[in-house]
């Protein structure tokens, strides 16, 4: 595996290593002790995954206080933009972000540790999304930025019209009014 940081401290992406031939591909998606050389201890405590189709935008979300959680992704089925905001006040990276287009031919991962915001927009007709947290969700503690915060100014990929929302996600904060890590 290939750990490899991005321009923010503490995002990294991972690129494994994929043994192809006529039969298909292996690979090794995760090794605890390959990761802890890299990132550190991260305990994952649930797999999740999602399904959706193209234009389909999740996030920004993050859980505040004792409820921040780490998430490692990565997409086994289409492509997505994945995208995670540095939302910690004293950061000398606060307000920016990472975009990695993660993809199952690519098999890059990104790990999104706590004090960031997270989300990411389907590219493909259908993407199939799994992530590893390191914490339960609690519903109480989530919170959220809005896509369009003209402050971060993402560039998703596609156009504004292409982008299909949940309830939740049109109703985000802008990162001036968010409740922010320390």
């Amino acid at each position: 595996m290939k750990f490899i940081e991005q321009n923010i401290q503490g995002v990294w992406v991972i690129e494994p290593s994929v043994f192809s031939d006529d039969r298909g591909y292996f690979m090794e998606s995760f090794r605890q002790s390959e990761f802890e050389k890299f990132v550190g201890k991260t305990n994952f405590i649930q797999d999740n995954e999602s399904k959706s189709s193209r234009g389909v935008l999740r996030g920004l979300h993050y859980q505040t206080g004792e409820h921040a959680q780490a998430k490692l992704v990565r997409v086994v089925q289409g492509s997505v933009l994945d995208v995670a905001v540095d939302i910690r006040k004293s950061s000398p990276t606060f307000g920016k972000y990472v975009a990695v287009e993660l993809t199952a031919e690519n098999k890059k991962q990104l790990f999104v540790p706590r004090g960031f915001a997270h989300g990411f927009v389907v590219l493909s007709d259908i993407a199939i999304f799994t992530y590893k947290i390191d914490n339960i969700y609690a519903p109480n503690h989530e919170a959220s930025i809005i896509w369009s915060d003209p402050t971060i100014a993402i560039d998703w990929g596609i156009s504004e019209d292409e982008i299909l929302l949940s309830g939740k996600d049109k109703t985000g904060k802008l990162l001036t009014e968010a409740i922010l890590f320390e």
